[in-house]
C-alpha cells in the first residue's frame, strides 16, 4: 500500500490518480498510523513551507515520516515534499524542516528581470547521475514546475537531476531510500508517469 500523505495540498487527487493509473494501490491519509504501516510513502505539497510544516506537526506526521525514512521505506517527495526534507527554508522564516537531507531552501533571486518568480511551466531537466527511477526518463526531458524556492543540498552528490532558471539548480535528489523532485510528475505527462511507474514497481 502506498500512503499519499494529506497535508491539505491542492494536488493530492492528481497524485493519487496518476499513481493508480500506473498500477499503484493508493491510500490518501492524514492518519499517522496508516503512514507508519505503509509499504511506500508519497508526500506531495503545494503552498508555503511554514504552513506545510505546521500541518505535518498538527497531524502528528513528522515522527512517522522520519521513522519510515529511517527504516528504509521508499519515500517519494513532490515539490514541498522535497523541500520539507531539508534543514530549513527561507520561506516564512527561517523555518526548520525535517532535517533528513542536509541543506537549505532558498528563494529565487534572478538577476535577469525577464525571469518571473514563481518559476512556472515546462523546463528541461538533465541527469546528474543515474537513478533507478529515472530509467524510463530520457535525458533532456521536459517536466512541469511551479515554485518560488529551490533546494540547495549541502552535498551536491545527492542531486540526480538539474535544470536551469537564471542558473542551474537541483531538480531532484536521491539519498538512500528517498527520492524527491521539485517538479510535478503528476503534471508532466508521459515523462512523469514513467517516473511514477518505476516508483510503484520498485
Amino acid at each position: 500500500m502506498i500512503a499519499v500523505v494529506d497535508v491539505c495540498s491542492g494536488n493530492l487527487r492528481s497524485v493519487e490518480k496518476a499513481l493508480a493509473a500506473v498500477g499503484g494501490q493508493v491510500t490518501v491519509t492524514r492518519d499517522p498510523e496508516v503512514v507508519r504501516k505503509a509499504d511506500k510513502v508519497v508526500v506531495p505539497g503545494q503552498g508555503a513551507f511554514g504552513a506545510f510544516v505546521r500541518g505535518l506537526a498538527a497531524r502528528g506526521l513528522e515522527a512517522p515520516l522520519r521513522e519510515q525514512i529511517a527504516r528504509g521505506t521508499p519515500y517519494l517527495g513532490i515539490c514541498l515534499g522535497l523541500q520539507v526534507l531539508f534543514d530549513q527554508s527561507e520561506e516564512q522564516g527561517p523555518v526548520r524542516g525535517l532535517g533528513v537531507v542536509a541543506g537549505t531552501v532558498e528563494r529565487f533571486r534572478p538577476t535577469d528581470h525577464a525571469l518571473k518568480v514563481p518559476h512556472m511551466g515546462w523546463n528541461q531537466v538533465d541527469k546528474a547521475t543515474d537513478d533507478p527511477l529515472l530509467a524510463g526518463v530520457p535525458d533532456h526531458a521536459h517536466v512541469y514546475f511551479v515554485h518560488s524556492y529551490r533546494v540547495v543540498p549541502a552535498d551536491p552528490r545527492v542531486t540526480v537531476l538539474t535544470t536551469d532558471y537564471g542558473g542551474r539548480f537541483c531538480a531532484a535528489i536521491r539519498q538512500g531510500n528517498v527520492f524527491a523532485c521539485q517538479f510535478h510528475p503528476e503534471k508532466s505527462q508521459q515523462v512523469g508517469l514513467a517516473l511514477l511507474a518505476r516508483f510503484v514497481q520498485s
